[in-house]
């Protein structure tokens, strides 16, 4: 069994108690505009291009089998839509292995759970010492349950902590069965309004209230997180709104996460317009009139 994975970084200490490792699965049933990860979005390879370490010698556009790379004004852009990935490349791409300047690089590895488990284990003494484990993160690793469920038993057989960082969008089946395996569930929480939801995000977020509501009876660990983003959901209005949202899911907590601009330059990589390029990231003391909406009203609300 393979599973689709981006990225696994080590000694995270802002996901999940302790220091941790994150396994970034690939694939998210959510289209966030602001997504600080976009190469976490679609469930397969992708190509990114380092248009700072380009040469523009249009090696790549002439070695593409499907014609999916085009230089553009000097700059390389690549459709995805046509990109076949290890379809007919080889699974780095041929297009990375012909590059002479390494100006790209692909997004996206299919790994064995017991690959993950040799990297992970690697740090087993700093989870002990530091009451810490491993984060599921993406993308959306429920998206793939059956490998997140059998790299959660490999973790769970081993003692280690588990978490998960989760849209909280998939089925109740799919839902109940990954969360058996998981100790904290660090939930996202993008819009109280459901359709201001899903014509930012692309989905309900009915199943997503619905899933950390039930979560949050049969005993689970949950935090709530929301990315507060600007003009979308950073209004006292939505506070109260969120307010409302959390008192029905049964959660006294909260955690703020203020819009940033790490991820802006991974849609040039991509070939991908960024919505909110430009716009300037919040810090807390630009959200103390967000907070209070929560404190006053008997959330704990924190960064």
């Amino acid at each position: 069994m393979h599973g689709m994975i981006f990225n696994i970084q080590k000694f995270s200490i802002n996901d999940g108690p302790g220091i941790r490792t994150v396994v970034f699965f690939k694939g998210c049933p959510l289209a966030c505009g602001w997504c600080a990860n976009p190469e976490s979005q679609e469930p397969r390879l992708q190509i990114m291009w380092d248009e700072k370490k380009c040469r523009r010698c249009r090696t790549c556009v002439r070695s593409c089998p499907t014609m999916a790379i085009k230089n553009v004004d000097g700059a390389i852009v690549i459709d995805h839509r046509k990109c076949s990935g290890s379809g007919v490349c080889s699974e780095r791409g041929i297009c990375v292995e012909k590059c002479p300047a390494h100006a790209l690089k692909t997004e996206g590895k299919r790994r064995t759970v017991e690959e993950i488990m040799r990297v992970v284990m690697q740090d087993e003494p700093f989870y002990e010492e530091s009451g810490g484990g491993v984060t599921l993160s993406g993308g959306e690793a429920m998206m793939q349950p059956e490998f997140a469920i059998a790299l959660l038993k490999a973790l769970k057989a081993r003692g280690i902590h588990t978490a998960i960082e989760t849209t909280g969008f998939a089925s109740p089946a799919v839902f109940d069965r990954v969360i058996e395996w998981i100790d904290l569930l660090l939930f996202d929480i993008k819009h109280w309004d459901e359709a201001r939801h899903k014509k930012a995000t692309r989905v309900s977020n009915v199943p997503i209230l619905r899933n950390m509501r039930h979560a949050i009876e049969i005993g689970k660990e949950v935090l709530p997180r929301l990315p507060v983003i600007p003009n979308y959901n950073d209004s006292t209005d939505d506070a109260l709104g969120f307010v409302r949202r959390l008192k029905e899911v049964g959660s006294a907590r909260v955690q703020l996460l203020p819009f940033h601009q790490f991820g802006e330059k991974k849609y040039e990589q991509l070939s991908r317009e960024y919505d909110y390029a430009g716009v300037k990231s919040l810090h807390p003391e630009d959200l103390s009139a967000f907070r209070k909406v929560f404190v006053d009203n008997g959330i704990d609300a924190f960064f």
